[in-house]
């Protein structure tokens, strides 16, 4: 792995604190959230919804 600059270490340490922080209370108002995994959208969450909204294909889209 490549060796990060100082201010670009702060920057992603700051930008991973702040999803942290932000995952903590959604997690702690009992709300869901939808993070990234696999390489497709997931949620988490006790109130999750069992299937997330698809959205229309593009043969399905108006006009």
């Amino acid at each position: 792995m490549t060796q990060l600059s100082p201010d670009t270490q702060e920057m992603l340490d700051s930008l991973r604190a702040a999803v942290a922080e932000t995952l903590e209370r959604k997690r702690c108002l009992g709300h869901y959230a939808v993070i990234w995994q696999d390489g497709k959208p997931v949620l988490v969450g006790e109130d999750a919804p069992e299937q997330p909204c698809q959205q229309p294909s593009d043969d399905q889209k108006p006009g």
